[in-house]
């Protein structure tokens, strides 16, 4: 994907997540310090159905733009679930996973992107 595409994709997954009530969204440009990724999107829900929902939402509307992702993991216990979008990788987590985790703090060395850059795509 080419940046203004990124950028795109990263707007869908954020509207979906946030169409959910999504928890607690970051974005970390991690694209220069890793080769496994460009940027991680990381938030949380407060339950097993509203982390199910949030997953649901970011592959239905990423699909309607004949977007899919190459794996999903941890779905069915839904504590931590990534998906894997080759340069976007979306990790939706449970409260207290996400704390003992704390991706945020062992990837800090990515820029933290602020929504509104997002916001501005049209």
């Amino acid at each position: 994907m080419n940046n203004c595409e990124l950028k795109s994709t990263l707007k869908l997954i954020i509207d979906a997540l946030e169409d959910k009530k999504a928890e607690n969204i970051q974005i970390i440009d991690i694209s220069e310090i890793s080769v496994i990724a460009d940027y991680f999107i990381i938030t949380n829900g407060t339950n097993r159905s509203q982390i199910q929902a949030l997953c649901d939402n970011v592959e239905e509307k990423l699909a309607a733009g004949k977007i899919v992702p190459k794996n999903i993991e941890g779905y069915h216990t839904a504590n931590w679930i990534l998906m894997d979008y080759h340069d976007i990788l979306v990790h939706i987590f449970d409260p207290e996973s996400r704390d003992f985790y704390d991706l945020e703090h062992m990837w800090r060395d990515g820029k933290h992107m602020d929504l509104n850059e997002l916001n501005a795509i049209g």
